[in-house]
Parts: C-alpha cells; sequence; structure tokens
C-alpha cells in the first residue's frame, strides 16, 4: 500500500496551511495530518457550500500530468483519509438486505472499463455505468454527531456491536475437546505403560535397567550447543513480553485511548527502550548457567541483534517508501532519534542489566549432568524437527485463523 500526500492530488487546500505536530507512534504508522479547507461551526447548518474550483486545459501539460495522476488514484481505488478531534470519519452506505456499511475513509473516485465492466465503488451507484469513465467524487454531505452529555441518550455513541457467532463457538469448542481428548489419551497410555513396566520389576534383582525420567535426567541441563543464542533470544523475549505485558495493563485502564492517535506505538517503543535492563540481566544469567565464557559478544549480541535485524528490515522497506515518494516513508530525523534511543538509552540499559546478572550466581539446576552425554538412538520422521514443527504449529495456526477469519469479514 503506498500512502500519497493530499496536496498530490490538487484537491482543495487549507490557505492556512497549518499541520499538527504528530508524535512518534503517528510518525512511525505514517500518519501525516494537514489541516482541511472544511471549516465547521458547531450548531450552525450549512448546505451547498463551495470550498473551491478547479478547471483543467487537456492543451496544458501540467494540467494534464494532473489528470493523469488523478485517474491513476481513480484506478488503483485511493481514499480519502480524515479525522475530527481525533476519530476517523467514515463512509457509510447501504448493502444488501437493507443494512449499512461503514468503512473509515473513502474513495476519491472511481471508474467504469472500456468494456463496461463496473470497478470498486461505481458498483453502489447503477448511475455510474458510462463506460471508459471517470467519476470524481467532488461532493460530500457530512454529519457530524455529538452530545452535550453524559445524562443524554445517544444511540450513535456506540459504534461496534458485539454480536455472538454461533460458527465460531463451535469451531473453537471443536478444536478445546479434540485437542484435551488428544492429551488426555497420550497420558493415559503413557500411566498405563508406566503402571505395567512397574507391576513387572522384581525387587529381588539388583540391577534394573532405567526408564522415564531416570533415563534422560542427567542430560535435560546439560547446556546447549547454541547456548549464546539461545540466552540472546531469551533476554530479548523478556523485554518484549514485558513491554507487551505493560503496554496492554495500560490499554485496558484506557490510558492509550483511540482518540490519542499514535500514543499505543509511542508507549510500546519507549518501553522498550526502557527495559534494557531486564534484557541484560535475564541473558547473562543464562549464559552463565550454561557455563559461557564470552560474556562481552553475549551483552553485545543481546543489545544489538535482534533490534538490528528489526531496524535494518525497517529501514529497508523505507528506503523502498523513498523510492516510490509515499507519505509513508519516515523522515530521516526520526530514523536518527531511533537511533538516538536504542544506541544512548537501551544499550546501556542492557550493559547495566548483563552487569548485575553476571555477579549473580548460575541457576542451580535440581539434578547432576553427566559427564558423558548420552547416545541418542535414530529417531523416527514424525519426530525430526521439521515434521514436529508443522504437527505442533497446525493447531494453534488454525485456532487463530478461524477467530480471524471472522474479525476480517466485519472489517471488510
Amino acid at each position: 500500500i503506498t500512502f500519497s500526500p493530499f496536496s498530490s492530488f490538487d484537491f482543495c487546500q487549507d490557505k492556512e496551511e497549518k499541520r499538527p505536530s504528530e508524535n512518534l507512534g503517528q510518525v512511525l504508522f505514517g500518519e501525516r495530518i494537514a489541516s482541511s479547507p472544511y471549516k465547521f461551526t458547531f450548531k450552525k447548518q450549512e448546505t451547498c457550500k463551495k470550498v473551491c474550483s478547479r478547471s483543467y486545459d487537456p492543451e496544458n501539460s501540467a494540467d494534464k500530468s494532473k489528470l493523469a495522476f488523478l485517474k491513476k488514484g481513480m484506478q488503483l481505488n485511493y481514499q480519502h483519509h480524515w479525522i475530527i478531534d481525533n476519530m476517523p470519519v467514515t463512509w457509510c452506505y447501504d448493502v444488501e438486505d437493507g443494512q449499512k456499511y461503514c468503512n473509515p475513509g473513502f474513495p476519491i473516485g472511481c471508474f467504469v472499463t472500456p468494456d463496461g465492466r463496473v470497478k470498486d465503488a461505481c458498483v453502489i451507484n447503477s448511475e455510474f455505468n458510462k463506460k471508459n469513465t471517470f467519476y470524481l467524487f467532488n461532493h460530500v454531505d457530512i454529519t457530524i454527531m455529538y452530545h452535550s452529555g453524559k445524562d443524554e441518550n445517544w444511540p450513535g455513541a456506540r459504534l461496534v456491536m458485539a454480536r455472538l457467532r454461533p460458527q465460531s463457538i463451535m469451531n473453537s469448542l471443536v478444536i478445546v475437546l479434540f485437542l484435551s481428548g488428544m492429551v488426555a489419551m497420550i497420558i493415559l497410555r503413557t500411566l498405563h505403560k508406566d503402571i505395567a513396566r512397574y507391576n513387572q520389576i522384581d525387587s529381588s534383582e539388583d540391577a534394573q535397567e532405567e526408564f522415564g525420567w531416570k533415563l534422560v535426567h542427567g542430560d535435560v541441563f546439560r547446556p546447549p550447543r547454541k547456548g549464546m543464542l539461545l540466552s540472546v533470544f531469551l533476554g530479548q523475549g523478556t523485554q518484549i513480553f514485558i513491554m507487551t505485558f505493560i503496554t496492554l495493563f495500560l490499554a485496558c485502564l484506557g490510558f492509550l485511548s483511540p482518540a490519542n492517535r499514535g500514543a499505543l506505538m509511542t508507549c510500546a517503543v519507549v518501553l522498550w527502550v526502557l527495559l534494557g535492563t531486564p534484557a541484560g540481566y535475564v541473558s547473562a544469567r543464562m549464559y552463565k548457567t550454561f557455563r559461557g565464557e564470552k560474556w562481552k559478544t553475549n551483552v553485545l549480541l543481546t543489545a544489538l541483534l535482534c533490534p538490528g535485524i528489526v531496524f535494518a528490515d525497517f529501514f529497508i522497506m523505507n528506503l523502498i517508501l523513498w523510492v516510490k515518494g509515499s507519505s509513508a516513508a519516515i523522515p530521516f530525523g526520526t530514523l536518527v532519534a531511533i537511533l538516538a534511543m536504542w544506541f544512548g538509552i537501551s544499550v546501556p540499559l542492557t550493559f547495566i542489566g548483563a552487569y548485575f546478572g553476571f555477579k549473580e550466581k548460575p541457576i542451580e539446576h535440581p539434578v547432576r549432568t553427566n559427564q558423558i552425554p548420552r547416545q541418542i538412538p535414530e529417531q523416527s520422521f514424525f519426530t525430526k524437527p521439521l515434521p514436529g514443527i508443522i504437527m505442533g504449529g497446525i493447531l494453534p495456526f488454525g485456532c487463530i485463523f478461524i477467530q480471524l477469519f471472522f474479525i476480517l469479514n466485519s472489517i471488510w
């Protein structure tokens, strides 16, 4: 999706050209807010008010270029996105069964192909049927609903309705029952085997073959081969988990209101920057438990690896947006500010957390690890990593997909 500035389409502009300042979250989300030429006075009804007029000369190259850009926007179904008091303006129209559908934003226009196919928003009006024609939506009816007090009954205040979907409940119930039955079968089978094996043990025998937990207890706490990466990912995961928990907690309390645009993203970024200490502590403590010796590498990777990968991906996408001339491209000053927060705050806090983590004693395991690793027998196909990942992930994916299916159907 390419975001183009409002001024690129030669629409009516505000003469004062005031641009409100965006916070960090708005800039990262690509929101570029400009004041509109539409002026309202509350409790004053106005009709047929002319904002401005435009005329184009087909012989003029500049006008021809503007018209071509406008036509391309209609072909790509570009949308206006307006806000009033930080709340999005919605476009409502009638659909099948007499219901009304509201969409945040409305198209700049629509067109009918040379072979008579009606595209995009032209389908909602039977008058838009002329072949090879572009229809510009340059007349708008704006209705603003408001209420003056908390005791006033305002039915339109709650736009989102909670609807019970039996299909979603049945799908979730079937998945829960299936997973519960699978776990119960595995547990019962294991218990039956263990009970049968215990019953067969002859107490008079001195030597007994170890099985179950006794068979692997000396190897489960052996340091992994990639202990460095595991400790780094554990530290970064701790940082992201705490950030997500605090952000959702503040959102549930109402501090991150949708009317405060960009507040959610700003809060998440600031919290991530300030939570470098837990990341460094967890990573250092786990790496020390794994008997690692390259503590400097561990600290640097904890502070730079995961954020560096995300920032590199983010920077490449931003370069593409710059090349495309999108308004969603992040300004250079914002990139410098993000780097300053990363290296000036997050990295030092990670070093501080790692310092305290390495000063702590390693985590003590409940059993002693064998000096000689136990030989792992040849595994069957289903116990290998790739099939295990597929079988372990397909059920959670199915649960999430079923829920998202109804959510996305409601949105689109």
